[in-house]
């Protein structure tokens, strides 16, 4: 799982910053460099299937967000987020139902999760080729699950993950520390 929190200066041009899922992937990297070079602050934080698995999807999502925002440099006067509220955030913060899609700098750090975490997709699908990670981005697609089902899970996918994990594949064991990473 990805996340990301960015600081933009006031003067930041808009176009081509809207919704991740709005944007081709070449638009997605055009906008994520000109992000990169024009905030002021961000940063983009991780965490591992392990973590979701032992924590859970939305406390882990939560805890996410949190440690994007202390990320910053320096910590933000207030921060907004993306369609639910964060509490025990460093800053004030106020959520914002659909959130990428009508404030700025919530699109900007949703264009940063993407990207890096489709990177990260792309080195998974050099190791792992044969679950599509490439095509799929690890999302539960008919091919994803398929290649689970015949394949059985890899280091890479969480065991939480409804179909994975909750009893084991058949003829296989089902390995100790596995995730998916979400968008």
């Amino acid at each position: 799982m990805v996340a990301a929190a960015v600081v933009l200066p006031q003067d930041f041009e808009s176009d081509g910053i809207r919704d991740s899922k709005q944007l081709t992937a070449h638009q997605r990297e055009e906008a994520y460099e000109r992000i990169v070079e024009g905030a002021l602050a961000y940063a983009v934080c991780r965490v591992e299937s392990a973590a979701i698995d032992r924590r859970g999807l939305h406390k882990s999502n939560i805890a996410l967000l949190r440690r994007a925002v202390r990320s910053l440099d320096p910590v933000p006067d207030y921060a907004l987020t993306d369609g639910f509220p964060v509490p025990r955030m460093p800053c004030p913060s106020l959520s914002i139902k659909k959130g990428d899609a009508v404030t700025l700098s919530v699109a900007a750090a949703s264009i940063l999760a993407k990207v890096t975490r489709d990177k990260i997709m792309l080195r998974m699908h050099k190791r792992f080729p044969e679950f599509g990670f490439d095509r799929n981005k690890g999302y539960g697609s008919a091919e994803h699950l398929a290649a689970i089902a015949e394949l059985g899970p890899t280091a890479v996918h969480r065991l939480s993950f409804q179909g994975v994990g909750q009893s084991p594949l058949p003829g296989l064991g089902v390995p100790a520390s596995v995730s998916v990473l979400d968008a």
